[in-house]
């Protein structure tokens, strides 16, 4: 083989090697080496390592290297560090942010500097959560006591209000409540065509008592009488403390002799029901108690104040009869207009 052929045949050997590096489509083998064993072994051996790097383009890792030789082993050498590699990086998103690299260069620099900045991420963002946590804790934490200040806040506006309107002894109206409200049902009872009346209940020796079982015995005595006066009411009916031993009453929608009934049944629950003192005793209450009418034709005359007044008046003169004539009992009022006076 002379001199040209020998330079000929290098120039298509060399021609194959850089297709089998740069062409996309490996070269067939030259019909002239096809029955050349060493070039079908340096065809293989090139194929092999095409194959291990295109491998390596895909990110597939597993790829069995079997060649020898230098550049073998610095496939092999990748190999193993891109494995590594990867296997850190499953630590790493399992929430193992101490894994450091030292073996590949530049990659290792990228790798640990981001690995540093999700940890660093990571503990913000934890921080973060455990200062939002603690911050909803203390807003519900606020919220229960501004709710709890509300309540007290409410059941004390409710506490205020049931005080304004009621006597702190015995829990009936005050007076000012109590003819507040009997207005109201004064008009309403009207608006029906019907009458009231106002009774006056007053207990009997009330003094008596005080002197003979002290003044706490004489407030258990006031608030057993409302007890069982309340008792014995009608849920249209109202009771209101007048002042000391004194109470009174409205029967809504009553006339002269229904009201005389209301009035027997309050006088008969105080008289038959003992009033048990501290020490145990039982002492027997007796009340008197004075009533009178009001028809609802005269509210075209006068007015519900006037005619309360009036009501009231006429009452008192019944109480002061029923004492008179030896108390624990019920007179009614004779059923006068207020031009009669």
């Amino acid at each position: 083989m002379n001199g040209n052929n020998r330079t000929e045949i290098a120039h298509m050997v060399l021609g194959y090697a850089e297709q089998l590096l740069e062409a996309t489509n490996p070269p067939q083998i030259p019909e002239e080496f096809a029955e050349d064993n060493e070039f079908v072994q340096f065809h293989e051996k090139l194929m092999d390592l095409r194959e291990i790097m295109a491998s390596f383009a895909r990110g597939d890792l597993s790829q069995q290297i079997t060649l020898r030789g230098v550049v073998a082993g610095f496939s092999k050498a990748l190999q193993a560090n891109l494995r590594h590699m990867a296997w850190k990086v499953q630590q790493v998103e399992r929430g193992d942010y101490a894994q450091r690299m030292d073996f590949m260069g530049d990659f290792s620099s990228s790798f640990n500097k981001m690995v540093v900045q999700l940890e660093t991420t990571i503990q913000a963002l934890q921080q973060k959560e455990e200062a939002l946590t603690n911050l909803a804790v203390s807003l519900q934490e606020e919220a229960k006591r501004r709710s709890e200040a509300l309540q007290k806040l409410k059941k004390s506006e409710a506490e205020f209000k049931y005080l304004a309107l009621h006597d702190p002894l015995t829990g009936v109206f005050n007076r000012r409540s109590f003819f507040s409200l009997a207005k109201e049902k004064l008009e309403n009872s009207f608006a029906l065509r019907k009458g009231c009346c106002f009774c006056l209940l007053d207990i009997d020796y009330f003094k008596v008592f005080n002197d003979t079982y002290g003044h706490v015995e004489g407030d258990s005595a006031l608030k057993f009488v409302a007890e069982q006066a309340q008792a014995s009411l009608r849920k249209s009916d109202i009771m209101g403390r007048y002042g000391g031993e004194e109470f009174i009453f409205l029967f809504c929608n009553a006339d002269l002799s229904q009201g005389y009934v209301a009035a027997e049944r309050i006088r008969s629950a105080i008289e038959n029901s003992p009033l048990t003192l501290e020490d145990g005793r039982t002492v027997t209450v007796h009340a008197s108690l004075g009533v009178a009418g009001v028809l609802y034709s005269w509210e075209d005359m006068y007015s519900c104040s006037e005619l309360q007044d009036h009501a009231i008046k006429l009452a008192d003169a019944a109480l002061y009869a029923a004492k008179a004539e030896g108390r624990n009992r019920v007179c009614m009022a004779p059923l006068k207009n207020i031009c009669d006076n």
